[in-house]
């Protein structure tokens, strides 16, 4: 397995990071927080699924500071402010980068969110451990993130079964052929969304087209309700129409939105766009 350098380094960050956890609360005491959680996890694939039964867009709105590119992207971060707006535009479920290292991000930032609202909510941020799967459970996030790029097939099976167990979602993030292939020998579940990154992550480039060659492998082997997310890339209502012509109506947008004043009226605004086309 190939790994760009950039998730080299993030990927050693993550296990530097974890190691440092760990001195601080056990693995032991994390589980302990986690089965105290108060609440169970709101439903991340159902509430993508009740937005394609009412024939609309499922939008995983995500709260995003910065990036290792292009720096801070929102200068007046308000996640309750764009969490708020975010749901009120009509989002299916959130995402909210929690890296500090390279996406400034914070876990309050999370559970700030998440309390402000009542979507669902990923926790954005690059897993490698199973520590993360019950720390992430703990902070109240509703959905993981596994990046087929970042874990080896063992690894990400083991935390694709401990998300499901306790309930989670768990987004399934591929890049390539090779990668689709490793993330379908993942057990079957209704917990499980396939997330297509159009960002190619050794040069950068952008292909929108990437999701609608591999989407149809994923309807192929899971039937036309397989849920497919489309990343990266996405600008505008002209792009929305492109990929629901190839059958995929779920989307992860951040920059788009968070890089304006209003994150919220950006949504509004971009699902009224794809309204007019219609």
């Amino acid at each position: 397995m190939s790994t760009p350098s950039i998730l080299q380094r993030i990927v050693a960050t993550k296990h530097q990071e974890i190691a440092a956890a760990k001195q601080s609360v056990s693995l032991e005491a994390i589980k302990a927080q986690a089965a105290n959680r108060s609440d169970k996890p709101r439903g991340f694939a159902n509430a993508l699924r009740t937005k394609a039964a009412n024939n609309s867009i499922g939008i995983i709105s995500e709260i995003k500071k910065a990036s290792p590119s292009k720096g801070v992207i929102c200068q007046n971060f308000d996640p309750v402010a764009s969490a708020i707006g975010y749901e009120n535009a009509g989002a299916a479920c959130l995402s909210v980068l929690t890296d500090r290292e390279y996406f400034q991000g914070a876990d309050d930032y999370l559970q700030a969110a998440r309390n402000a609202c009542a979507l669902p909510v990923l926790r954005k941020d690059f897993m490698v451990d199973e520590y993360h799967i019950y720390e992430s459970y703990a902070l109240g996030a509703d959905c993981i993130l596994l990046i087929m790029a970042c874990l080896d097939d063992e690894t990400v099976a083991h935390l694709h079964a401990l998300a499901i167990s306790l309930g989670m979602g768990v987004l399934i993030e591929i890049h390539t052929e090779d990668e689709l292939r490793r993330a379908l020998a993942l057990p079957r579940s209704s917990h499980n969304i396939y997330g297509i990154n159009n960002r190619d992550l050794n040069t950068f480039k952008v292909d929108l087209a990437h999701s609608l060659r591999l989407c149809q492998t994923l309807f192929d082997e899971l039937g036309a309700d397989a849920l497919v997310v489309s990343e990266s890339g996405l600008n505008d209502a002209h792009d929305i129409r492109t990929m629901q012509n190839g059958g995929i109506h779920h989307f992860l947008i951040g920059e788009q939105f968070m890089k304006t004043d209003n994150a919220g009226a950006a949504l509004a605004q971009l699902l009224d766009d794809v309204t007019a086309l219609k």
